[in-house]
């Protein structure tokens, strides 16, 4: 009976979707005894009209069974509390808890790097982690992590992440041949990022960590109108010419109502291999005035290392294959950082801003 009961529910789509409540893997519990069954289903909506939809449609798929009595228990979070400065948005991936945008105002200051380093280091906390590379343009997540030479696996009209170190992993790097330059508008970027988001079978994650590209455009607005981000975490380095951008995009997070987690220095000092001293060649220290200026904490101060760049190159990341050394010591520390913001968001109402508002006037607090 019971495998009877789960090829129905198999059949029974989650409202809005086209997918069923068991690939999701909401189905959380059934039991059967003397011909009654119960069922219990967690979502992550905690909208009722979605658990009256979806209770119609259980008990529909249900009824020809002839059961003498169906218990079903439908478990959905607290509503998000009232938030004065966004609006409860829709969440095109909704088996995932929590989203965190990495994002910064230029190019070339490891942004993917940190991204990668991250996700580990939250896996290694045994945390289930995707990564989605959404730098359109310069897809460098693949090489990396090791995977630039394989291509995923493709099932039906969905594709499966790819899985490395513990980390759920998905990127334009895989999907079209190396070295292919991509010369998209706007239009063709943001629906890309859509279908990045629903056309790839992500598990039930407790956070997807996305890799966006630099500045402040098509990509970020997309992604904050179909998800809700739980934090954002802007990358900088030393220099002013790097401070000045990453203010831009800190301004994106407070106009797009995301919460911030803090700021990651990268290029924070050079460490000689050679003697152990630490040189402030880009400088050092610059991201502590600009946290400060947006009331959020600098999450980290991440030395030059050769470790680094050679991790980068070889698809060996630092905090999986080098757990001892600096950098993967610093970048553990952020994720545990980020990891405590992320369920302090959660506790105060959670994520719902994927509507955009007007912008409000001066800096606000980073956190929502």
């Amino acid at each position: 009976m019971i495998e009877k009961i789960k090829e129905r529910l198999s059949k029974v789509t989650y409202p809005g979707f086209k997918r069923d409540i068991m690939s999701f893997n909401f189905v959380k519990d059934i039991q059967v005894q003397d011909e009654k069954a119960f069922i219990q289903i967690e979502i992550v909506s905690a909208n009722k009209e979605v658990a009256k939809e979806l209770q119609q449609g259980v008990e529909e798929a249900l009824k020809d069974l002839n059961l003498k009595e169906l218990k079903l228990e439908i478990k959905q979070p607290e509503p998000p509390k009232e938030r004065s400065n966004s609006q409860s948005g829709k969440n095109i991936a909704p088996q995932i808890k929590n989203f965190i945008m990495i994002s910064s105002g230029k190019g070339g200051v490891g942004k993917s790097t940190t991204s990668l380093n991250l996700a580990v280091s939250l896996a290694k906390m045994g945390k289930k982690v995707g990564l989605l590379d959404l730098d359109i343009y310069g897809p460098n997540i693949p090489r990396m992590l090791g995977l630039s030479e394989q291509r995923p696996e493709v099932i039906g009209t969905k594709i499966k992440p790819m899985q490395a170190l513990g980390v759920h992993m998905m990127s334009m790097g895989v999907l079209i041949e190396q070295g292919q330059g991509l010369m998209w508008r706007g239009a063709m970027i943001m629906k890309a990022v859509e279908q990045l988001l629903t056309d790839v079978l992500w598990d039930e994650l407790d956070v997807l960590i996305l890799d966006m590209p630099p500045g402040t455009g098509d990509a970020q607005i997309s992604v904050a109108q179909n998800i809700p981000i739980t934090a954002g975490v802007c990358v900088s380095t030393p220099q002013m010419v790097s401070l000045d951008d990453s203010k831009r995009a800190l301004d994106m997070f407070e106009k797009l109502h995301i919460p911030v987690a803090g700021v990651i220095e990268n290029m924070s000092g050079f460490l000689c291999p050679d003697n152990g001293k630490e040189y402030e060649i880009f400088g050092k220290g610059g991201a502590v005035e600009l946290a400060k200026d947006y009331k959020c904490e600098v999450l980290a101060q991440i030395p030059i290392e050769m470790s680094i760049r050679e991790g980068s190159d070889s698809g060996k990341p630092v905090s999986f294959y080098l757990p001892e050394s600096v950098s993967a010591r610093r970048y553990q520390e952020a994720a545990e950082k980020i990891w405590n913001f992320i369920e302090k968001v959660n506790q105060e109402g959670g994520a719902n801003n994927a509507a955009i508002q007007p912008v409000m006037n001066g800096k606000s607090a980073c956190s929502s």
